[in-house]
């Protein structure tokens, strides 16, 4: 722990005032000696004031300075997950969301419908590769960990991870481009079929350092027969770490419990970094 600074008492800078005031009366008698007297005094008050202000503390007017969100660990990662008390509505943890794929989102962008070119479509590749791996920000560049939940046929997953700043920003960036990009494009799959793929963009609840949010629907076929997937998938940086919550499926996009979950992952995400514990405190489902 470092020491506070000592700071002089009052009563030397009573002291120096005072022998400053004494001399500047005593030199009125004459006025040459007057000149380097009143002189002298306010040099002595000079530099008993810059002795209190070198001295005295510096940092905020509360005398704090705002600590900086330290960085995210293991135990960290997991102490921010979700669980389902930050949840309404019936939503059930699960253990095997890491697993969770979706076969809607396999397949080959058809280039051939892109104006562009290969550029966009390449983009639009991405995004549905990373919204199945679940890994839509890249890889973490440290410390994560994921949860999911089921409600019906819906679920809802949510990521905490540590990631390279710079490359962080530029990926919220990105998601940011792809409505624009990938506004409606087709998706070619594995067995011949084709689905119809459009991306929109979201609105996300004031949280975090920064933030993004996409809507995407799929629409094809599944099980036999026609089937729409809708997807909602929020991105919020926190410091050097994002919260990312994935939700939807056949039964809708769960806009709200997404919007939900994004706004109390980022705070659980926030208190972690802060050195707090959020509570109630995940349950151990690994």
């Amino acid at each position: 722990m470092s020491r506070r600074p000592v700071v002089p008492p009052f009563r030397l800078v009573a002291s120096a005032l005072a022998a400053a005031a004494l001399l500047t009366t005593a030199a009125c008698s004459d006025d040459g000696a007057a000149t380097t007297a009143a002189d002298t005094a306010a040099d002595q008050a000079r530099a008993a004031e810059r002795d209190i202000a070198e001295q005295a503390p510096t940092g905020s007017p509360t005398g704090s300075a705002t600590a900086s969100p330290s960085a995210l660990t293991e135990s960290g990662a997991k102490a921010a997950l979700l669980t389902e008390t930050d949840l309404e509505g019936g939503w059930n943890q699960v253990r095997d969301a890491g697993k969770w794929r979706d076969s809607m989102l396999i397949g080959q962008v058809d280039v051939a419908q892109f104006l562009t070119g290969k550029a966009d479509a390449s983009d639009c590749q991405e995004l549905v590769d990373g919204l199945y791996g679940e890994d839509l920000l890249g890889k973490p560049s440290g410390a994560s960990a994921l949860t999911g939940f089921q409600q019906g046929d819906s679920r809802l997953l949510e990521q905490v991870a540590a990631y390279d700043r710079a490359a962080l920003d530029d990926r919220l960036k990105w998601m940011a481009s792809l409505p624009q990009k990938c506004d409606q494009f087709t998706l070619d799959g594995s067995g011949g079929g084709e689905r119809t793929v459009q991306v929109t963009e979201v609105s996300v609840p004031e949280v975090g350092d920064a933030r993004q949010g996409l809507h995407v629907t799929v629409r094809g076929d599944a099980d036999g027969g026609p089937a729409t997937l809708s997807l909602m998938v929020t991105a919020v940086r926190v410091g050097d770490s994002a919260v990312t919550v994935t939700g939807g499926g056949l039964d809708g996009d769960q806009k709200d419990s997404v919007e939900q979950a994004t706004q109390a992952g980022a705070e659980r995400l926030r208190t972690v970094l802060d050195g707090g514990t959020p509570s109630p405190q995940p349950t151990d489902l690994d």
